[in-house]
C-alpha cells in the first residue's frame, strides 16, 4: 500500500503537540545534558561523584513516582491547566537548581524538577493524541510528539559541554528557562481548554504501593553499575521489595478498576498489551546500547565525554531523518513491519562496534551510527503510537501512563544487564586490547537483545487497525 494513503492527520493535533514539543524539550534536555556534568559539579561543589550522583538519580526516580498520578490529576484539574502548573513547576525548579548553595539543596531542587518533567511526559503524548478522533494518523502524530526524545541525545550533551566549557554550571539550568517561558505562553494561548470531570477521587492505597514499588525497583537496578553487579544487597533487596509492591498493585487495580490509579485492564487490549511488552522488553538493545556508545568511546578511543557526545550526533541525525517516513509507514501498513524492520536495522548497524576496537576507522563508526539512528528512528514510533488504537478519550491518559512506565522499567533494566556484562568483560583488563575485547563481548549482547525484541515485535498488530478491531483482548 502506498504511504500516500493515510489519512491526513487534524490540523489541531498537530499544533496541539508542536506548542507541547517546546515544554518537552525542556524536560528531556534536562535529563540528557546532565549526563557529562557529574564530574564537575562534583569539583565545584566538594562533594564526592557519589554523592553527586543524586543529581540524576533522584530527578529520574521523582520523575517516575509522579507518573502515575497523570490520570488522575488530569480528570481533577483538566488537561492544560495540569499542564502549564507543570511547566511552571519544573521551571521555578531549574531556577533553584542554578542558585543551590550546595549539593544537597541541588538535589532536592532536581526531585522537585523531576515531579514537574514526570507529569509533563505521559500528558504530552495524551493531550495531542486526544485530539485524534478514532485514532487517524498516530503514527505520524507520534513523530511529532516524541521529538523531544530524538533531539535529547544530540544536543542535550552537546549543550551541557559548551556550557561546561565557557560557562558556570548553573546556565546548565538556566537553558531551561526560555523554553519553560515560550512553552507556558504557548499553551496557554493555544492549548484547547478541557474542563475537569467532576471530583475525581485519588486512590491513595495504589498511590502508596506503586510510588516504593518504582523507586525500589529503579534504585536497586540504578545501583548495578556503582556496586559491580547484581548480587549486591543494594541491588536485588529495593528491587525484590519493589517487585512485591508493584504485584500488589496490580492486584488492587484490578480487584477495583472503577477507582483504580491506573486503568491496568487496558492491558487486555492488544495493541496495549503489545506496545507496552516491547517497550520494556526492547529496553536492552534501546538503552543499554545508549550506556556502551558513549564509554566504548572514552573508554576505548580515548577520548572526553564531550568528543564522545559529538561523536554520537550522527546517530541522533539518522533518528530524525527516519521519524516522519516511519510515522507515515505506521499509518499506512501497520506497526509490526515497521518496528521489525527498525529493530533490524539497529541490529545489523550494531555489529560493527562488536568488530571494532581502538583503531577502527572513526568515519566508519560515524557512519555505522548514521544507519544505527535511522533504525532506532524507525522503532519507537510504531511501537508507541499503536497502544493508543482505539481507544476512548478517557483510555488514553491511563494508555500513556502504563507504556511510560514500561518505557522506564525496561530502559532501567537493559541498562543494569549492560553494565553488569560490561562490567565482567572488562574485569581484569590489562591494556586497551583487552578493554576493546570485553566491549565487543558487550555489543554482541546488545545485538542478542535485538533479536529478541524482534521476536517480541510479533505481538504488534499486523496491520492499521479500525476502532473496534483494536479493542480485540490481547489473548487473541
Amino acid at each position: 500500500m502506498s504511504t500516500t494513503s493515510a489519512p491526513a492527520v487534524p490540523r489541531q493535533a498537530v499544533v496541539t503537540a508542536l506548542v507541547l514539543l517546546v515544554g518537552g524539550l525542556a524536560v528531556i534536555f534536562d535529563s540528557t545534558i546532565m549526563s557529562i556534568a557529574l564530574k564537575t559539579l562534583a569539583i565545584e561543589l566538594q562533594v564526592s561523584v557519589s554523592t553527586i550522583q543524586w543529581v540524576v538519580t533522584g530527578y529520574l526516580l521523582a520523575l517516575a513516582v509522579a507518573i502515575p498520578v497523570v490520570g488522575w490529576a488530569q480528570a481533577r484539574f483538566g488537561g492544560k491547566r495540569l499542564w502549564l502548573v507543570a511547566l511552571t513547576v519544573f521551571g521555578l525548579a531549574s531556577i533553584a537548581c542554578s542558585l543551590a548553595w550546595d549539593a544537597p539543596s541541588l538535589i532536592a531542587f532536581r526531585v522537585v524538577q523531576g515531579l514537574g518533567g514526570g507529569l509533563m511526559m505521559p500528558l504530552m503524548a495524551t493531550l495531542a493524541i486526544q485530539q485524534v478522533p478514532g485514532g487517524v494518523g498516530l503514527g505520524r502524530l507520534m513523530a511529532v510528539v516524541s521529538l523531544p526524545a530524538a533531539l535529547g541525545p544530540i544536543l542535550g550533551p552537546t549543550i551541557g559541554g559548551l556550557i561546561l566549557t565557557w560557562l558556570d554550571w548553573r546556565w546548565l539550568f538556566w537553558v531551561n528557562v526560555p523554553l519553560c517561558l515560550i512553552g507556558f505562553l504557548l499553551a496557554w494561548k493555544v492549548l484547547p481548554a478541557d474542563e475537569p470531570r467532576g471530583k475525581s477521587v485519588l486512590d491513595w492505597t495504589g498511590l502508596a504501593l506503586i510510588s516504593p514499588a518504582l523507586v525500589g525497583i529503579l534504585y536497586g537496578l540504578s545501583n548495578v553499575s556503582r556496586v559491580g553487579g547484581l548480587g549486591s544487597m543494594q541491588v536485588w533487596l529495593p528491587v525484590a521489595l519493589g517487585l512485591v509492591l508493584l504485584t500488589l498493585f496490580a492486584l488492587t487495580q484490578l480487584r477495583r478498576p472503577a477507582a483504580a490509579l491506573v486503568d491496568l485492564g487496558l492491558l487486555k487490549r492488544r495493541p496495549v498489551a503489545s506496545s507496552s511488552a516491547v517497550l520494556f522488553l526492547s529496553g536492552a538493545s534501546l538503552y543499554g546500547a545508549m550506556l556502551l556508545l558513549p564509554l566504548f568511546f572514552q573508554v576505548v578511543r580515548g577520548t572526553d565525554a564531550l568528543t564522545a557526545a559529538l561523536l554520537l550526533i550522527p546517530q541522533g541525525v539518522g533518528a530524525l531523518l527516519s521519524r516522519t517516513l516511519a510515522g507515515r509507514l505506521t499509518d499506512s501498513i501497520g506497526a509490526r513491519v515497521v518496528a521489525i524492520g527498525g529493530f533490524l536495522v539497529m541490529g545489523l548497524a550494531t555489529i560493527p562496534f562488536a568488530l571494532a576496537g581502538a583503531g577502527t576507522n572513526q568515519w566508519w563508526l560515524m557512519s555505522v551510527l548514521l544507519v544505527r539512528g535511522l533504525g532506532q528512528g524507525a522503532v519507537m514510533i510504531p511501537v508507541m503510537s499503536v497502544a493508543y488504537l482505539g481507544l476512548e478519550r478517557d483510555e488514553v491518559p491511563h494508555a500513556s501512563i502504563i507504556t511510560r512506565l514500561a518505557q522506564q522499567l525496561g530502559g532501567a533494566f537493559g541498562t543494569a544487564i549492560l553494565a553488569v556484562i560490561l562490567e565482567r568483560a572488562t574485569s581484569g583488563a590489562t591494556g586497551l586490547a583487552d578493554l576493546a575485547y570485553g566491549f565487543d563481548i558487550a555489543f554482541w549482547w546488545a545485538v542478542g537483545f535485538t533479536v529478541v525484541a524482534i521476536a517480541v515485535c510479533l505481538m504488534l498488530p499486523a496491520r492499521p487497525k479500525k476502532v473496534a478491531e483494536a479493542k480485540e483482548p490481547a489473548e487473541t
